[in-house]
């Protein structure tokens, strides 16, 4: 049996090299057929979620939003703060009122122009509890925009919100309280503006197609239906910076098997692919490998709330320890993700020194590390509080190769170091997966978090209470202190001491144990030669295609 199974494994590998040949035969002809093409072909592991721009929440259908919508500002290739919708800005001197004049020469895709009506109104929606944006926290925790905590409770209606257009081409935004980086933030999508008069014709189908939405960006969205595996864009030749798009239009793919990926890719159907960690040995000295840092912070989330055992700290804790992260990222992810022991990963998040907010991932080994002599130390804890020695928990994982790999190897650890615990895995679309986060409907998430803007408070400030990305509804009055005295309170203008409180909530999370932080995302990429200036991010907008080249 065995020499029959050495033989069929070499014919496999003889086949497969021939494959790999042809296939590489087939690219060189389509880089030779596509040297002068101008559109690029991109490949995304999942469907888009959203393309309303104040209901999304993820990268994907960021990415997407923004191929074709501008805000009054956007992102330069060095992670920088430029405008874009925006032509001119003055700001009072108390930093509470900010003025923003909107570019007379942009204009959506049907004709009318940008207006300051069409931010008073995306803006208002963001904060409507009608549309119960996910991301409504940007416009009240973060942008500490006038009256929008009272209208996200329902206390005032939408248009005591703190944004007016005070003519056709100039919009007033007025804060609680001075953000310093208020700016940095208006490149998001949930501060993107909307056409009312468009909004309201085609009304609950918003943004479910390529005809009810309008594009005042780069792009025009050309093709698309709700979970398209495939979809257009086409260049925007109205577009105020049309003479800097290079590209005629944008194909995008979803491929959730990173082997059918990187074979689209060999055979030219694809410019950018994601690899998974087993395929990068095999192509990690290619020129055109490329391993990116992408920011996101990939971690389990416990249901504190609803599930008795995981509301145990002891428990909590044990689980962590279980888990071997550095196993993990090596053996498992091995495309340059690290291993993450803080709640606020690195490289992204600077003080005014220029310091990096988690200069190490080991920050603070005593309260979170891989250790399974402690994992049984807390378990044996945990069983004599609950006064059971046998568990078993659900925990929901997205259904792309990656993470059913690393879900499994987190299951295996678990178990083998704490026994008596049963993980089972629910395998879902990241769509249901995000659905259920957000309705309570887990005990045990593997999920992930990417910053939206370059400040620690943009992962801290989840775990405030009621927080809606707050998923295993964990409380703690003196965490909520310290947030608050960082966003509104005594420290918001005081840059050294508002870093050492905010250094002191992340201590909090990790002594509750309120997430057990895995690992710090790299996207191992295939990048066609000939494809030159796709800007990549670790926040915000992680992939932007408006200076790129084919």
């Amino acid at each position: 049996m065995k020499k029959m199974v050495k033989s069929v494994l070499a014919s496999l590998a003889a086949v497969s090299l021939l494959a790999l040949v042809s296939c590489n035969d087939k690219k060189q002809e389509a880089k030779t057929e596509t040297a002068t093409g101008s559109k690029l072909n991109v490949m995304i592991e999942v469907e888009v979620q959203s393309l309303d721009p104040q209901q999304a929440t993820d990268g994907t259908s960021f990415e997407v939003i923004a191929d074709f919508t501008d805000g009054l500002k956007q992102m330069n290739a060095d992670g920088s703060t430029a405008d874009a919708l925006c032509a001119s800005e003055t700001v009072s001197e108390d930093g509470l009122t900010y003025t923003f004049k909107i570019r007379d020469d942009a204009f959506w895709s049907n004709g009318d122009p940008v207006t300051a009506d069409d931010f008073v109104f995306g803006w208002q929606r963001a904060v409507d509890p009608k549309i119960a944006s996910e991301y409504s926290y940007m416009m009240s925790e973060i942008g500490q925009i006038k009256n929008s905590f009272e209208i996200i409770e329902g206390k005032l209606p939408i248009e005591e919100l703190g944004v007016k257009a005070l003519d056709e081409k100039t919009l007033q935004v007025e804060l609680i309280v001075p953000v310093s980086y208020f700016d940095s933030i208006l490149y998001f999508p949930t501060f993107y503006p909307v056409n009312r008069k468009f909004y309201e014709s085609v009304g609950d189908t918003f943004g479910t197609s390529a005809s009810t939405v309008l594009s005042n960006g780069a792009f025009i969205l050309t093709d698309y239906q709700p979970a398209a595996l495939s979809f257009t864009l086409a260049k925007n030749e109205k577009y105020y910076d049309a003479a800097n798009v290079k590209l005629s239009g944008l194909n995008y793919q979803v491929l959730k098997d990173s082997q059918q990926a990187l074979m689209a890719y060999q055979n030219g159907n694809l410019d950018i692919v994601k690899l998974s960690g087993d395929q990068v040995d095999q192509i990690k000295d290619d020129p055109e490998f490329k391993a990116i840092g992408a920011g996101y912070l990939w971690y389990i989330s416990p249901m504190m709330d609803k599930v008795p055992e995981l509301a145990n700290l002891n428990f909590r804790k044990a689980l962590s320890y279980a888990i071997d992260r550095e196993s993990i990222v090596k053996n498992v992810v091995k495309d340059g993700s690290m291993a993450s022991y803080t709640p606020v990963p690195a490289e992204f998040a600077y003080s005014n020194e220029g310091k990096d907010f988690t200069t190490t991932q080991k920050e603070f080994p005593e309260l979170c590390d891989s250790d399974t002599a402690k994992a049984a130390e807390f378990y044996e804890a945990a069983k004599a509080e609950l006064g059971k020695d046998s568990f078993t928990f659900e925990m929901i994982v997205d259904d792309t190769t990656v993470q059913q790999n690393v879900a499994a190897v987190i299951k295996e650890q678990i178990e083998k170091t704490l026994p008596g615990v049963t993980i089972n895995l629910r395998v879902e679309p990241k769509k249901q997966r995000v659905k259920d986060m957000q309705d309570g409907s887990f005990e045990l998430a593997l999920t992930r978090w990417g910053p939206d803007y370059a400040d620690p408070m943009t992962y801290l400030g989840m775990w405030v209470t009621n927080n809606p990305n707050n998923y295993g509804l964990w409380t703690n009055a003196e965490y909520d202190s310290l947030i608050e005295k960082c966003v509104t309170g005594e420290y918001s203008q005081k840059p050294a001491e508002r870093w050492e409180t905010l250094k002191a909530a992340e201590k909090i999370v990790l002594e509750d144990a309120v997430i057990i932080p895995l690992y710090q995302q790299a996207d191992a990429c295939m990048v066609n030669e000939s494809v030159k200036n796709i800007e990549f991010h670790p926040v915000a907008l992680n992939r932007v295609y408006k200076r790129t080249t084919k």
